[in-house]
């Protein structure tokens, strides 16, 4: 079910609630490109565990208004945005890849209405004390994050150029993506429902512009705006040791960071492997014990 939701400052958000409208609220927030179709657990499995599955376009994706020099913790007003238009008080928040810097500022800037915080394949912040940022990440996040670090006109021209194409056939992101994909990767992607859902995903993100894509990236690479500190709500991380898209690292090092945090690595997972993991997590969110944390590091 598609709705629009206004932000206090008069912007849209296109919102979509899939599974038990009647059920447990979880926000699922999307990946960098991405949108409110993005990956999600099956349309069974959350009328099976009574989930209402919340997803938003990012301001400049898809049908949601674009907001210039966003950070990374503008996203927390836009939930409570959100939550408050559909009479939600307490909801649980998961975040994937490009979602996961964000849901973590729900954690840090929203204690009394967060219950439970889950993060698959997240970014550390970029100046994060003592992380190589860039080690062991593919040439085209270096390159796409260079360009941010550099200023918005370089990487806008870039990532609007990409856009156009993706535009064109939503294929090409995973085509020109084959090359830097790891053996797990190329498993997960194979599959037809998968390629399916991730197409149809980057086509609802770069349908209007490519502003979401460029903003996400200029936010990642400056300040967050919130501290790692302030979470005091339970979090889960997940990372595959073999991402090379957003490298393992990154959760070693949110998982010193982040008050009481539990953290899961997979050694022979990368990043795709998030999206079959999702489930998972959301059992997780829900209180229940998931399979995944017996094996926390």
């Amino acid at each position: 079910m598609r709705t629009e939701v206004y932000a206090g400052d008069g912007r849209r958000l296109a919102v979509e609630i899939a599974g038990d409208l009647t059920g447990t609220p979880v926000f699922l927030l999307h990946g960098t490109p991405g949108s409110r179709l993005g990956p999600a657990p099956r349309p069974m499995r959350l009328y099976h565990q009574q989930v209402r599955l919340i997803t938003y376009d990012r301001p400049g994706y898809g049908a949601s208004d674009r907001l210039p020099g966003r950070q990374v913790s503008h996203v927390s007003a836009d939930v409570a945005a959100i939550a408050d238009a559909l009479g939600i008080e307490r909801f649980a928040v998961v975040g994937r890849s490009g979602g996961g810097p964000h849901a973590l500022a729900c954690a840090a800037l929203l204690p009394d209405r967060v219950t439970r915080v889950a993060v698959l394949v997240s970014l550390a912040p970029c100046d994060a004390d003592g992380l190589d940022w860039f080690a062991g990440m593919t040439a085209s996040n270096v390159k796409e994050y260079a360009e941010a670090l550099s200023g918005p006109d370089q990487l806008a021209d870039s990532l609007r150029k990409r856009s156009d194409g993706i535009r064109a056939d939503p294929r090409q992101l995973l085509d020109q993506l084959r090359w830097e994909l790891t053996e797990s990767d190329l498993r997960v992607v194979a599959d037809a429902a998968i390629r399916a859902m991730l197409e149809r995903n980057y086509r609802e993100a770069l349908s209007v512009s490519a502003d979401g894509w460029v903003d996400d990236a200029l936010s990642f690479c400056t300040s967050w705006g919130f501290s790692l500190d302030d979470i005091s709500v339970p979090v889960l991380l997940w990372h595959g040791e073999q991402d090379v898209f957003s490298p393992a690292s990154h959760t070693k090092w949110l998982a010193e960071h982040i008050p009481g945090v539990r953290a899961v690595l997979h050694p022979k997972e990368a990043h795709f492997a998030s999206l079959r993991v999702l489930p998972q997590m959301v059992t997780w969110l829900l209180g229940g014990r998931s399979p995944l944390a017996a094996d926390h590091a």
